[in-house]
């Protein structure tokens, strides 16, 4: 197993994978249509917007996580999460 301390890490690999595959598949489908060589073209646009995606991923992750501590309120120890 892989030690937890890389979490942050693995999230933002497994995130920009699966977003950008998904926003390339669709941007793709959007440009060329669904042709006979679509996965080709797919996978080309997918692996040049994940080498973007991975590194922006987990530059920006942090500036979220603070955008949305500042919009929520955290629960007071009395109160339930529901």
């Amino acid at each position: 197993m892989i030690s937890a301390r890389f979490a942050p890490f693995l999230f933002g690999f497994f995130l920009s994978m699966i977003m950008s595959f998904i926003i390339s598949g669709a941007s793709t489908i959007s440009t060329v249509g669904l042709v006979a060589d679509l996965p080709i073209f797919w996978l080309r646009a997918w692996l040049s917007s994940w080498v973007i995606a991975f590194p922006a991923v987990l530059v920006v992750a942090p500036f979220a996580r603070r955008i949305v501590a500042r919009l929520t309120v955290q629960p007071s120890k009395g109160q339930s999460r529901s």
